[in-house]
């Protein structure tokens, strides 16, 4: 069964390349110019990908992104950032906000169709493994994005839910700011490690005021991992 992908970009050069580069690896292709005719293509079919400009003529590509995580039907469909933007902290934000990876533009066609296809693979093995994790007072909801602590509701970005995930069903595992970036975004993914540190700060500002404030530990010199006496006995 071919992939289908929803190209959202204005520029008709880089629409037409990206088109191209999909369609020559056998995938089926819809494009949109703007978030108009992207809401439009989505209410009529749901695409196994989205590969999002951030500069749109309508609205930002970032803003339709925080709209698509927040709807029922939509909020899990894979969405690549391809942008211009190419900052660490612009990265940091597409992500946070909902992105599963980060292309910035000019890109490599055989990096991008790897990047799509990295993404749906992992999107598909997390599909498969939706079940509820708990660790102490903790307790993750992967079908329902809901992570709850003693039975309150904590409030965490796409990012920050799959590396609590990570930690969760792994108690003890030390894991390298690499692996982080391997098993939160992808073997592909052009992600600095930076980015991991500044992702765990803003978890653990998250758990603070929590029962699982010491949740997540540093071990220096190799990455983090889940405290052990946090673990289920």
């Amino acid at each position: 069964m071919e992939t289908s992908v929803l190209i959202v970009e204005d520029e008709p050069a880089i629409q037409e390349l990206i088109a191209y580069t999909c369609e020559s690896s056998g995938m089926e292709v819809r494009r949109a110019s703007n978030v108009a005719e992207a809401r439009k293509m989505l209410e009529a079919k749901i695409p196994d990908i989205i590969l999002l400009d951030w500069m749109l003529p309508d609205c930002s590509g970032l803003e339709w992104l925080k709209e698509i995580r927040k709807g029922e039907f939509y909020r899990r469909i894979p969405v690549i950032m391809v942008t211009a933007r190419s900052l660490e902290d612009d990265k940091v934000v597409g992500l946070d906000k909902g992105a599963d990876d980060y292309v910035v533009k000019p890109f490599s066609p055989k990096e991008l169709v790897a990047r799509i296809k990295a993404v749906i693979r992992r999107h598909g093995e997390e599909e498969t493994k939706k079940e509820t994790l708990q660790c102490g007072d903790l307790v993750i909801n992967p079908e329902d994005f809901e992570v709850t602590i003693g039975n309150k509701r904590v409030n965490l970005s796409v990012v920050e839910f799959k590396i609590l995930s990570l930690f969760a069903k792994h108690p003890g595992r030390v894991y390298s700011r690499q692996q982080i970036i391997d098993n939160v975004w992808g073997y592909a993914a052009d992600i600095d490690e930076r980015t991991v540190d500044v992702h765990m700060l803003r978890l653990r500002k998250q758990l603070a005021a929590t029962s699982m404030a010491d949740f997540i530990e540093t071990v220096r010199g190799l990455g983090y991992r889940a405290a052990k006496q946090t673990q289920d006995a």
